[in-house]
């Protein structure tokens, strides 16, 4: 399991223990001596805007669910310090034809794309329906009409109700925090 280049691996953990693996793992590295080989333990996680009660909620939402990022040279030592973390279930790895296993480490790109999904600056609006369902519009100049929802497009925030207006079906196009569940 020699490998002296640093490079980034995905460690799997106990789903919804990923903090306390994160905080279990920087104790260790702190007391094992081992900053030289292990550099960076990261939960990747994007803020998400969520709306319960009436009431908007910034939360850190976490993209993959019982996984954590470190940044390490994979040898003996500095699997040990990981592999014997409270909380750590395995390592992301493949089996080759004579049955060895070989921890997989991430592209470069696939790593910076993931850091970057962190940084974004505006968080995400989470869906909170789905199409067919019906909704009130709880803002705007269609305050308090009810409608069905007809297409939602999470790129833009937005979502399509379909409202009726003298007995007639029309579409109107709305941010995700303008409805609400019925």
């Amino acid at each position: 399991m020699e490998k002296k280049e640093r490079n980034w691996y995905v460690i799997h953990t106990y789903s919804g223990y990923e903090d306390r693996v994160k905080t279990n793992l920087e104790h260790r590295i702190q007391s094992m001596d081992v900053k030289d080989k292990i550099f960076q333990v990261v939960v990747p996680t994007e803020d998400e805007i969520e709306i319960k009660d009436g009431q908007r909620r910034t939360v850190a939402r976490k993209i993959f669910p019982g996984y954590i990022l470190v940044e390490m040279v994979m040898d003996d030592e500095s699997w040990h310090v990981v592999r014997n973390t409270p909380g750590v279930t395995g390592l992301v790895s493949t089996q080759d034809d004579k049955g060895k296993i070989e921890p997989v480490s991430l592209d470069e790109p696939e790593v910076k794309s993931i850091l970057k999904q962190m940084e974004s600056e505006t968080p995400r609006v989470k869906v909170g329906f789905t199409r067919g369902q019906s909704v009130r519009i709880i803002d705007g100049p269609f305050i308090d009409f009810i409608g069905v929802v007809d297409d939602i497009n999470e790129e833009k925030g937005k979502v399509k109700v379909m409202v009726s207006f003298f007995g007639r079906e029309t579409p109107v196009e709305l941010d995700f925090l303008q409805v609400e569940r019925l």
